[in-house]
């Protein structure tokens, strides 16, 4: 499956079919994270039954602490 990700496309293998298989596709120790899917921002307690399909984009955004 092919998926456009902060503006890059990227292909996952067929196991990842939740926005969660995605993050924890990308992360081992999963940052918190705002999710957009299609154009809308889900909630967290989403992640793990919104479905993606092939060419769907998604947008992350998490933040870094630091000084």
């Amino acid at each position: 499956m092919s998926l456009y990700i902060n503006g890059s496309t990227i292909d996952l293998p067929a196991h990842v079919t939740t926005v969660s298989d995605v993050i924890l596709h990308f992360f081992d120790d999963p940052p918190v994270v705002i999710v957009e899917h299609n154009g809308d921002i889900i909630d967290k307690t989403s992640h793990s039954t919104r479905e993606v399909a092939d060419g769907d984009k998604l947008e992350f955004v998490h933040f870094v602490g630091g000084g």
